[in-house]
């Protein structure tokens, strides 16, 4: 009984943390572009393996979990999450979805991040992993944005 109780505890947790860890994360993208479309926001779409992929937990510990980019990205940004995990199951429609991401967008590997407009379009070239944490990432993103921004023009 004891294992089971002790089972069930860390199983709890690693939900909480694997919720915890999408915070401000969309995962359905036809809401997203929707979102995106009503406030007038780019997509910034993160493709990743979030519980495999060495340099995608890195960028979510160093930048997307800091509150320095989660400000950032509540006022100008909506965050689009494509998640290719091992352990974890996803729903079918989620898989399928997501296959169809990948095929659109992925890069040459994870994790792959690139900005977007409400139709899907691309803004950016893949931003992926920077070091420097959410500051370097958030000057970045203004940067890319700005240059799309002149290129419309």
């Amino acid at each position: 009984m004891k294992a089971l109780l002790r089972l069930t505890a860390i199983l709890v947790a690693t939900v909480s943390c694997a919720l915890a860890g999408t915070e401000g994360w969309m995962t359905n993208w036809a809401e997203a572009k929707a979102k995106s479309k009503a406030e007038n926001k780019p997509i910034l779409i993160n493709l990743t393996g979030s519980d495999w992929c060495g340099w995608c937990i890195k960028l979510h510990k160093e930048v997307f979990s800091e509150q320095a980019f989660k400000d950032y990205a509540a006022a100008n940004l909506i965050l689009m999450e494509a998640d290719f995990p091992k352990k974890t199951e996803l729903s079918p429609e989620l898989k399928a979805q997501n296959a169809e991401l990948k095929k659109a967008y992925l890069n040459e590997g994870y994790p792959t991040v690139l900005l977007l407009d409400a139709e899907g379009k691309k803004l950016s070239e893949d931003i992926g992993y920077l070091k420097g944490g959410p500051e370097v990432y958030v000057k970045t993103i203004k940067e890319l944005l700005a240059k799309s921004q002149t290129a419309q023009k």
